[in-house]
């Protein structure tokens, strides 16, 4: 009797192997990010225009760099070769953030340690479960599904544990030394990745692109080595200076439009139609990013400054949290979401009632708007300038359904509308877009720059809520925007599937 593994269990292992390391990076990376701007304020004394600034610009080259990663991994190392060299330096970025004698300098180095680690990894992670699943198209939606909730649930645990190691070590043994815990708390969840791994590696030997079926290259992986200390080197500078910083904004931005143009110009009626299809939802995905990027700038700040901590029903005391752990909520909302809004895709598809594709974009933002006013009703809610932490998790639901809506889908966008010989090169310039927008958004966190020495919440909250305020009625402009556009969109997609 044949008790060898079938395809499907062969799958299943496989996939389960890069679930796991994708979830360990996430939980790192996350991890990080709940703390960075506190840290930057709280522990090495910047302003918060500072702050917003350079994690707007560390965003920005995190979205960045995945497009010369997938490169990286396609055509030189080989994608898992490049995915584990990813995991392996970005291991490298958190422990020296983990080191107590931290400064400006060493700090832009070590997170540009992490963009690089984060270009290597992040597009071929995601690359390897296409190539497991590759022809069997039933399985990969669903595949993708579940690789997103590794996202979510790597998200959630790290950015309700690293603040609370954070506040213990730093109750305990003072010093600062807590942050410096926290980040050696991300270090650690790669390391369990890799080393989970390197238990599942046999998973995964016949999984790759074509230089990861031949012996490494010494001169390959010295190239790339030497290209990953010169990133490093840019970035750092990148984020030390922000005119530098402004420039190399600009200069994505601008090349994405390029690319636009030029491939609208080459191709045919049903090519151009698509193209200016994905085009139009880009830019919408862009100004999405702009509030997204809020959640780790603003929101947070405001979640250190004009929140109450303690979550309580009609008066009675249920669980305290820290400032950061409030980010968690967002991946918390998107596992609770996700099911309901699929089951309801697919009941709308079977009765052929689904919606447009630029529709959920507009519905997106009419979400996100609700969600920005809920913030900005702390205005009126607020005690002494502290408002209940319920205004958080509510606001948080809104906005994370309006990102389901719209950064959920932006893949598929690419996927349905780009033409097949483009489709690797658009969802790089994709991530570049959104790069850009994550810059964007640290300037519009900065609209609510609290001046320094100003520390009375009664004082902090309105700088906050006009800005949710205005952010709320953004949004409203940017659904009636959508909406408007949405019979050209319908136009230009018949005229992509060849009916008109």
């Amino acid at each position: 009797m044949d008790t060898t593994d079938t395809t499907p269990a062969s799958q299943k292992k496989s996939f389960s192997t890069v679930f796991l390391i994708e979830l360990w990076e996430r939980f790192g990376f996350y991890g990080m990010q709940v703390l960075i701007v506190y840290f930057m304020i709280q522990q090495l004394g910047f302003a918060d225009d500072r702050a917003n600034l350079v994690w707007g610009a560390c965003a920005a080259l995190i979205y960045v760099s995945p497009a010369i990663g997938g490169w990286i991994g396609d055509k030189v190392l080989g994608t898992r070769r490049t995915m584990l060299a990813g995991a392996f330096v970005l291991a490298l970025g958190y422990a020296c953030m983990s080191v107590p004698t931290i400064n400006t300098w060493f700090l832009f180095s070590a997170l540009g340690v992490i963009v690089v680690g984060n270009g290597l990894f992040k597009s071929n992670a995601g690359n390897l479960v296409r190539k497991i699943f590759e022809g069997d198209d039933s399985k990969i939606d669903s595949a993708f599904t579940i690789y997103y909730m590794a996202v979510n649930v790597g998200a959630a645990a790290s950015q309700l544990f690293t603040p609370w190691v954070k506040n213990y070590v730093n109750d305990v043994y003072g010093h600062g030394y807590g942050w410096h815990a926290a980040f050696a708390v991300c270090c650690f969840g790669l390391l369990l990745g890799l080393t989970n791994y390197l238990v599942m590696r046999h998973t995964m030997r016949h999984i790759g692109s074509e230089p990861d079926r031949h012996p490494a290259d010494p001169r390959k992986i010295a190239l790339v080595a030497l290209g990953g200390l010169a990133a490093v080197a840019v970035s750092a500078a990148i984020l030390q200076y922000e005119n530098l910083a402004r420039a190399f904004v600009l200069l994505a931005g601008l090349t994405v439009l390029v690319i636009f143009w030029i491939l609208i110009g080459r191709g045919d009626r049903r090519e151009r139609a698509g193209l200016m299809a994905a085009l139009i939802l880009v830019v919408q995905t862009v100004f999405f990013f702009v509030f997204y990027q809020q959640m780790s700038s603003s929101l947070a700040l405001f979640a250190l400054r004009n929140v109450d901590w303690n979550f309580a029903i009609f008066g009675t005391h249920l669980w305290t949290w820290s400032p950061g752990q409030f980010q968690a909520l967002n991946p918390l909302w998107i596992m609770v979401l996700s099911p309901p809004l699929a089951w309801l895709y697919t009941k709308a598809g079977q009765h052929g009632r689904d919606l447009h594709i630029a529709a959920k974009f507009a519905l997106g933002f009419v979400f996100v708007a609700v969600g920005f006013f809920t913030y900005s009703s702390a205005a009126w809610l607020a005690v002494n300038g502290k408002v209940t932490s319920w205004i958080m998790v509510w606001g948080y639901g809104f906005s994370s359904l309006g990102e389901l809506l719209v950064s959920g889908l932006g893949l598929a966008m690419i996927a349905r509308y780009v033409p097949a010989r483009m489709s690797g090169f658009m969802m790089g310039a994709y991530f570049v877009s959104s790069g850009v927008s994550q810059y964007l958004g640290g300037l519009v966190a900065n609209i609510a720059s609290v001046p320094k020495g100003v520390t009375e919440p009664t004082r902090t909250l309105s700088i906050y809520t006009d800005l949710f305020f205005e952010l709320g009625v953004t949004g409203v402009i940017c659904t009636l925007i959508a909406f408007a556009v949405l019979p050209w969109m319908k136009r230009l997609g018949r005229i992509h599937a060849g009916e008109a």
